[in-house]
């Protein structure tokens, strides 16, 4: 299934090739202020539609992700990592996502305060 996303003012725009399942909601200190719910697919099925020129990108702690964000209207589509076993992964913004209902999902609370 092909589900489309972009940050609030369009300047950001991508594709992701999944099934929309369980989300995430992480107490750590960006997502907590952001608000965001996340949704997990391998990097390979994320398609940027714009250039990377206007991704902004923000690292902290470990510097292990990837937080991109639009410099324009500050919304943070989506993010770059790696999971546990070294494999490269996409978290959408589940917020970020066109036309979905998110009340219909599962959020499932991940501690990441605690690390």
């Amino acid at each position: 299934m092909k589900i489309n996303g972009s940050c609030h003012c369009g300047n950001i725009r991508y594709q992701a090739d999944g099934e929309f399942g369980d989300l995430l909601s992480c107490n750590c200190s960006i997502c907590s202020k952001r608000g965001s719910l996340l949704w997990f697919i391998p990097r390979s099925n994320l398609s940027v539609s714009t250039p990377d020129k206007p991704l902004s990108t923000y690292t902290f702690n470990s510097h292990k992700i990837k937080h991109h964000f639009c410099p324009v209207c500050g919304c943070a589509p989506f993010g770059e990592g790696e999971d546990g076993k070294g494999n490269s992964m996409a978290a959408i913004n589940a917020r970020c996502v066109d036309n979905v209902d998110l009340s219909q999902f599962k959020i499932n609370h991940f501690d990441g305060k605690s690390l």
